[in-house]
């Protein structure tokens, strides 16, 4: 009996299954048993044509095919190449130990590449593991760390290495973005641009803050003063990734059935107001599929018209913001998706928008404002650091900064952020993690102190307070929060 080793996606894990073969005497048949989904199934014909390709007989014999644990649910034709040699090498003195085995069979024996290898190897990577796949997967799939591969192009062409015993290790190629520290991975590619945004200094100045710390940040402001603006931009300028990160993004790209870019950018998602709770937080009937929220970890999460959110929504929103994680059950399965990422939105200031417009007049009555606002509710609010008021632009406004400046700017804080030893980002620190690094000096303690006592400030309010001053005094490379840093971190808080 041959035993193989081959893996299935138990939510965003890996689990590992053995593929045993068996050959009993008995009336010629093929099965596979250990509740193997149809694709599975489905392999008896591919396996059958692909083997009878090579010139392989298939004995008058029972062939049974099991997938161990037999009480594990089991889906993808990546399991091809496994259960066909398992047959093929069943009278073998070939050993696999060690190995696992990964693709799908084309009926000439061709071997190709399926969307779940690329998950199923980055969550097997934890500790080394040697991978035979299809050698069309070897570009993406040799940026995993702890993974030796093998890349084979055919079912005969691996059969023969093996009895052989001929495999060769593929060759990673160099990774070919820059780098801070040969660790931190960016790219310099500004599609659109800040030098387009004219004026609006302050807003610009929030969203060089947002970005070096990953603070969540709402502008509020009258149609057309730049705030979606301003906020599709950010993304091009948040922080150098670690290749763990670009892998994780890359993870979710597959689940998001995209074929992963490996590009140092960290995602961007902006669901429209009228989706679903399911398609924004993840769902499914049988099992649970990431939603909006989920893909976005790593990136950025902007929602436009944010009171336009059903209620429902932005309440549920609250859970991954301040736990970074997000929990989707159903009666299959429970999966738990990571969401650390930085949440931008935008408001009008009223339902017609005009309140804050000195031309034009606001039609909405107080009634109707107060229910506007009410939308958004004050513990959400709270979870938001950055909060800025955008007024109509000025017909003489100038561009007075570049993407490519800012960005300088953030790479230059985040090492900085990195080199005091620090591991999440400012605005994604802990309580504890404030305390450590969050050290201001006897002025700046004063002048918090007394915005305290002055404007009430709950102990969430001081926390974010202290974290958007951290990023401040990283801008300008300062070891400890000042004065200064203080007053423009209270300057950005929502009254």
């Amino acid at each position: 009996m041959k035993k193989i080793l081959c893996a299935t996606l138990d939510g965003t894990n890996a689990r590992v299954v053995e593929v045993e073969s068996s050959f009993i005497k008995a009336l010629p048949s093929f099965s596979i048993v250990g509740l193997a989904s149809n694709s599975i199934q489905e392999a008896r014909d591919r396996v059958k044509a692909a083997l009878s390709h090579i010139g392989y007989t298939f004995p008058a014999m029972k062939i049974t095919i099991n997938l161990s644990p037999s009480d594990l649910k089991k889906s993808g034709s990546h399991f091809d190449l496994a259960i066909a040699l398992s047959i093929a090498l069943q009278k073998e003195s070939v050993s696999l130990d060690g190995y696992y085995v990964f693709g799908e069979l084309g009926l000439d024996g061709r071997i190709k590449d399926t969307s779940l290898i690329f998950p199923l190897l980055l969550s097997l990577s934890k500790e080394p593991i040697k991978a035979l796949v299809p050698k069309s997967a070897l570009e993406k799939l040799s940026k995993i760390p702890n993974v030796t591969l093998y890349g084979i192009d055919s079912l005969q062409e691996c059969i023969e290495a093996l009895q052989s015993n001929s495999l060769q290790p593929a060759k990673p190629k160099p990774y070919p973005y820059p780098s801070l520290e040969q660790k931190y991975f960016y790219m310099e590619e500004y599609p659109v641009d800040f030098r387009e945004v004219k004026g609006q200094e302050l807003a610009k100045r929030a969203a060089l803050i947002a970005a070096a710390g990953m603070h969540n940040i709402l502008l509020e402001g009258s149609p057309g003063c730049g705030k979606s603006m301003i906020i599709k931009r950010l993304r091009y300028i948040l922080p150098p990734m670690e290749m763990k990160e670009i892998l994780d993004v890359a993870k979710l790209e597959s689940f998001d059935e995209k074929e992963p870019t490996f590009k140092p950018l960290r995602p961007y998602r902006s669901p429209h107001h009228s989706g679903t709770k399911a398609s924004i937080f993840g769902g499914g009937s049988s099992s649970a599929r990431p939603g909006e929220v989920a893909l976005a970890h790593r990136g950025m999460l902007f929602f436009d018209e944010l009171p336009h959110f059903s209620k429902s929504v932005l309440e549920a929103l609250r859970e991954p913001l301040q736990d970074k994680r997000i929990l989707i059950s159903r009666v299959n399965n429970k999966v738990i998706y990571e969401t650390t990422f930085l949440f931008a939105a935008a408001q009008n200031p009223c339902p017609c928008g005009n309140l804050l417009s000195p031309t034009k007049e606001c039609r909405c009555s107080d009634l109707e404002i107060k229910r506007y606002r009410a939308k958004v509710s004050e513990p959400l609010l709270d979870r938001i650091e950055i909060y800025v008021q955008m007024s109509e632009i000025d017909e003489n406004a100038t561009t007075s900064v570049s993407s490519q400046e800012l960005h300088e700017k953030v790479r230059r804080a985040f090492l900085f952020q990195k080199k005091r030893g620090q591991k999440e980002f400012n605005g994604k620190l802990s309580e504890r993690e404030v305390e450590a690094f969050c050290i201001l000096d006897e002025d700046a303690k004063a002048v918090l102190e007394q915005a305290t006592l002055r404007f009430g400030l709950s102990q969430r309010s001081i926390g974010n307070i202290k974290k958007v001053a951290r990023t401040i005094a990283d801008l300008e490379e300062s070891s400890v929060i000042r004065k200064k840093d203080i007053l423009e971190a209270l300057g950005f808080r929502r009254r």
